[in-house]
């Protein structure tokens, strides 16, 4: 008897060879489809203008020859302009003394509640969030009648005591009063950003600082001030941004203030001004970009700091 010996892969070779080629995943939009529509609205409302005031900080409107292309003239003005480095100062100031002050307020506020010592914490909670719910230009207009000398609470003040106190809008004090408004308005919001971070520590962490007869301010050095650090990085950076941001306080005391608030009290005043006053749609453009370029930096900053820390 004969044997044929066959190859095992002779039966297999034909099947593979016939094996269909493999189809291309199809690619699924389902995610695009969501949030296609916030794309085209951020690009519209963000994007768009950052880009055409980028465009704008490249020309200058000139008696002769209109709109024309002056490159980089318009940052090397900004470079020299007493103006724009005053108003950047002020910022400055009240961005280094207010900043500390209303986060400091705000992390002593959220811990005094999280501790469940205080009686009626929701009342405390709400009352000291209830100021960020009051629009920027009725607590302005509020407290800017509160400070006048010639009526409301200061000269309320000065007639019933028999004393005269400094005008809190004159050149030594307008800016601290500015920074109590702004103060007044955000230390609820940094609170409930500050309590809500607090919420979120595990119990299991407390349960073993008593087991190990930890007192009431080592449990906030050691367990509560390290997990609010991300919070307060965050609330430093919004702060940041509010401060270089700062303009309806000090636009909306300027007729209370006419010889102390001038025009370019702040940049974003400055920019203001100058586009709707004066016409300088592209000086002010530049004057735009270049804080927004600070700002990015300086956050930025911060962010990889407390990131660091945190590591």
């Amino acid at each position: 008897m004969t044997t044929v010996s066959q190859d095992p892969t002779a039966a297999v070779a034909p099947r593979l060879g016939r094996r269909p080629a493999p189809h291309k995943a199809k690619r699924d939009w389902t995610g695009w489809k969501f949030i296609g529509p916030f794309m085209l609205i951020f690009a519209f409302v963000l994007i768009a203008p950052v880009v055409y005031s980028i465009y704008l900080s490249f020309f200058k409107d000139q008696l002769v020859g209109g709109n024309s292309f002056v490159g980089l003239a318009n940052y090397i003005q900004v470079l020299g302009d007493q103006k724009f480095w005053e108003s950047l100062g002020r910022v400055s100031i009240f961005l280094v003394v207010q900043v500390p002050i209303m986060l400091l307020l705000a992390l002593f506020a959220a811990l005094a509640i999280d501790s469940a010592r205080l009686h009626f914490p929701a009342f405390f909670r709400i009352g000291i969030f209830l100021p960020y719910a009051v629009p920027a230009v009725v607590a302005t207009l509020m407290w800017g009648f509160m400070y006048g000398v010639r009526f409301g609470l200061v000269a309320n003040i000065n007639d019933f005591f028999g004393i005269s106190l400094p005008d809190p809008l004159s050149n030594a004090w307008v800016l601290a009063s500015i920074g109590n408004i702004v103060t007044w308005e955000f230390v609820g919001y940094n609170m409930l950003l500050f309590y809500a971070a607090l919420r979120v520590i595990p119990t299991d962490l407390y349960e073993a600082a008593e087991l190990d007869g930890a007192n009431h301010f080592r449990v906030i050095r050691s367990i509560k001030l390290p997990a609010l650090r991300p919070a307060i990085v965050i609330g430093t950076i919004f702060s940041i941004i509010g401060s270089f941001q700062l303009f309806n306080e000090p636009n909306i005391l300027k007729p209370l203030a006419k010889n102390t608030i001038v025009t370019s009290f702040t940049p974003n005043m400055y920019a203001y001004n100058l586009s709707f006053s004066g016409q300088q749609y592209n000086y002010a453009a530049t004057i735009a970009i270049v804080m927004g370029v600070a700002t990015a930096v300086i956050a930025l900053i911060v962010q990889n700091r407390g990131s660091r820390k945190e590591v």
